[in-house]
């Protein structure tokens, strides 16, 4: 059977059909995915370290013998740690695998295993030194294997049963198999630009480097090899981009009148005070889009606080002012009925009809506000993903705003654009995204950046606080209250689990929100406010602590975005080391918004975690939601920045925006090129025809090209 990259992995010796099965479900079907799963790190296998030369706080590895391996089980929990001694010519290590269950029966006394890992001081054994939850890999009998030992070593994340060793033989048999036929997707002439090597040659060189290479240099992706691929996957996801938006561009839209006169007068209707420069700007660049007869694709960014939603306002007022429709799309529905409160005063000189759609509407109400939007009596329409129901029908509509965008998926925001022929659309978010990352996922989009806040705005102070110092808070929060301020207290749960943690179990907003009314402060009135709550529920308790008829809100992180109560001057976390900085930041945003200084007091352990302690610290630092984005990113990594949007499903399987973000500029010049040059037409076709269909379906290409 002749082998090329399209093969099937199933047919290659070693997989078969249940290896296959298991590969599949990590999206490798073919020789050509195979050899696209790519190390995540490299050993030195050609000199180990002897243990006798091991030292506290430095990583080594380690062949040797297993002497002995078992289980010591925890007392009253299931699970246990699993300590491992082995040894070398120069003698013996302990090693611990702490939850080390699976284990048990697997290491048996002779086997020769590779440990690597990070050498310590056993604190119980003064002297001996241990290694805690080392990778390791057992190593075939009899004569070394030449991909296991003698050289550099690719490590790969398992799959199922596929260990890192089998992986290894695995694509050391496809390589051999395929010999010299590897097709180079690349130009020749970006090949000779870049001086990269050939694909076949990157291949070859990542899967199983030469020994002349620096171990360093490989984990590091610095190779010319591991460019040479990051350089790949970016340019083809780039061009990917940069052709859609040339689609989009081309695709006719509504020119809606901008300069005239009315206009002019209903925006200052509209606006309730004098606006910063940079809304004066990005208002301007979302009215030169409006104008154009192409439709719209902005992102409109910026920190919590500094007036984005005045802005997008003011771009439908345009839009309604042409005898269109606005649908403004919120996550939650705490968050569309502040939009719908807010879009209704400020629309009220103008008079415009502002319509809420949301899913905890009573029917009767629900099916009027349907009847209104399909007349076109409804001119904006704020609601959650309600909007994307096949029920709503709008007349006629012009502008789509998404509030939040990266708690919407792409495919969420297309469908509400599909229920118009082509509608404008912009897109905000709170959430500041560093230019790292906004080329790579928002490169179909403009963007517009508002990075004033708006004057009269105090700064928040932030203290990071433990829990022994709480009766201070809570005086604080009474001298606070005496003054007529509000304050926030946010829990990381509603209620209390029933399988306790191990060391202490959360607090509780609904377990809480009982103990300080009763006990801490009987005196004032406290409401109570979480996501299992009926949205009527929800609405009732956030309009009494608007009118103030709520001293203190205790709550969770469904006040996160879009709460605006500009008295709350004070907001406390409890268990602050247990959220995300970008999470810490938004909640913080709630407060200070009326012109008082707002304090925020963050209530953790002195001693936390390592990356807890950068996220409490950096609270306390800064208020600049840029810099605590490129923070939560460098300890996050593009992959969680966005939660359930992983860069491995933006098609890389080695480039990583935020490490490799000199290289991602690169490709983007180089595909902006092949687009928009008027010249290069000729070679995009002949680069687009020569692609194999999987990488134009990898990057959607077909669609597109």
């Amino acid at each position: 059977m002749r082998v090329t990259p399209s093969t099937e992995v199933m047919y290659l010796k070693g997989v078969g059909p249940n290896r296959a099965e298991l590969l599949a479900k990590r999206g490798i079907r073919t020789f050509e995915d195979l050899l696209g799963y790519l190390p995540f790190r490299y050993e030195d296998r050609i000199r180990f370290a002897k243990i006798l030369e091991i030292a506290p706080g430095q990583t080594y590895t380690v062949q040797a013998e297993v002497l002995s391996g078992s289980l010591v089980r925890y007392t009253r929990a299931r699970g246990g740690v699993y300590h491992l001694f082995v040894r070398d010519s120069s003698g013996s290590l302990s090693c611990k695998f702490f939850h080390g269950n699976y284990l048990e029966g697997k290491l048996k006394a002779g086997q020769r295993i590779v440990l690597h890992g990070k050498a310590d001081l056993d604190p119980n054994r003064p002297g001996r030194i241990e290694m805690i939850n080392p990778e390791y890999e057992l190593l075939g009998a009899g004569a070394a294997d030449s991909t296991e030992v003698g050289r550099i070593v690719p490590i790969y994340e398992a799959i199922g049963g596929i260990t890192s060793r089998v992986m290894r033989r695995i694509i050391y048999t496809a390589l051999e198999n395929l010999g010299g036929v590897i097709p180079d997707p690349l130009p020749a002439e970006l090949l000779a630009r870049y001086k990269f090597p050939s694909r076949r040659d990157a291949i070859h060189f990542v899967h199983f480097p030469p020994q002349t290479e620096s171990v360093e240099a490989l984990n590091s992706f610095r190779s010319q090899a591991q460019q040479r691929l990051i350089f790949e996957e970016f340019f083809f996801y780039q061009l990917s981009v940069a052709l859609r938006r040339k689609a989009a561009q081309q695709q006719p839209g509504i020119a809606f009148r901008v300069r005239e006169p009315a206009i002019r007068e209903a925006l200052k209707r509209v606006l309730p005070f004098k606006p910063t420069e940079a809304q004066k700007r990005a208002l301007g660049e979302i009215a030169a889009d409006l104008e154009r007869p192409m439709p719209m694709n902005r992102l409109l960014q910026g920190d919590v606080g500094c007036g984005k939603t005045i802005v997008a306002l003011e771009a439908a007022a345009i839009v309604i002012e042409n005898g269109c429709q606005v649908a403004l799309m919120a996550p939650t529905e705490i968050l569309a009925v502040q939009h719908y409160l807010s879009a209704r005063k400020t629309f009220a000189r103008a008079g415009y009809a502002v319509d809420l759609l949301i899913s905890g509407m009573k029917p009767a109400e629900k099916k009027a506000a349907l009847e209104r939007v399909r007349s076109g009596a409804a001119q904006l329409i704020v609601g959650t993903h309600a909007l994307l129901e096949p029920q709503v029908e709008f007349a006629r509509l012009g502008l789509v705003i998404v509030d939040e965008q990266h708690r919407f998926g792409v495919l969420q925001r297309k469908e509400l654009m599909e229920k118009a022929a082509l509608p404008d659309v912009l897109v905000m978010t709170a959430t500041p995204i560093p230019r790292t990352l906004s080329l790579t996922l928002y490169g179909d989009l403009d963007i517009s950046v508002i990075e004033q806040m708006p004057p009269g705005r105090v700064p928040i102070e932030t203290r990071w606080s433990s829990e022994a110092h709480l009766p201070g808070v809570w005086e604080f929060l009474r001298r606070e209250s005496s003054a007529g301020r509000q304050a926030y207290i946010v829990y990381p749960v509603i209620e209390q689990s029933k399988s306790a943690e191990s060391q202490r179990s959360l607090k509780a907003a609904i377990v809480e929100y009982e103990r300080l009314q009763k006990t801490v402060f009987p005196e004032r009135k406290l409401g109570l406010l979480h996501g299992r709550m009926k949205s009527e529920e929800k609405e009732d308790v956030m309009e009494r602590f608007r009118r103030r008829e709520l001293d203190i809100l205790v709550t969770t992180t469904v006040i996160e975005v879009g709460v605006d109560v500009p008295n709350a001057t004070v907001m406390v976390i409890e268990h602050a080391e247990r959220f995300g900085l970008s999470q810490l930041h938004q909640l913080r945003g709630r407060i200070g918004r009326g012109g008082e200084k707002g304090t925020c007091i963050l209530i953790a352990p002195k001693t936390p975690g390592e990356d807890a302690r950068v996220r409490l610290e950096t609270m306390v630092r800064t208020t600049n939601g840029f810099e605590i984005a490129e923070t939560d990113l460098k300890l996050r990594g593009p992959g969680e920045f966005f939660g359930t949007r992983q860069h491995g499903q933006l098609g890389f399987h080695i480039a990583n925006p935020l490490r490799d973000f000199e290289l991602l500029e690169l490709a983007r010049r180089e595909a902006l090129s092949l687009v928009e040059s008027p010249g290069a037409e000729p070679a995009r076709q002949r680069l687009l025809s020569q692609l194999p269909q999987e990488w134009q379906r990898r990057y959607q290409l077909a669609s597109v090209g």
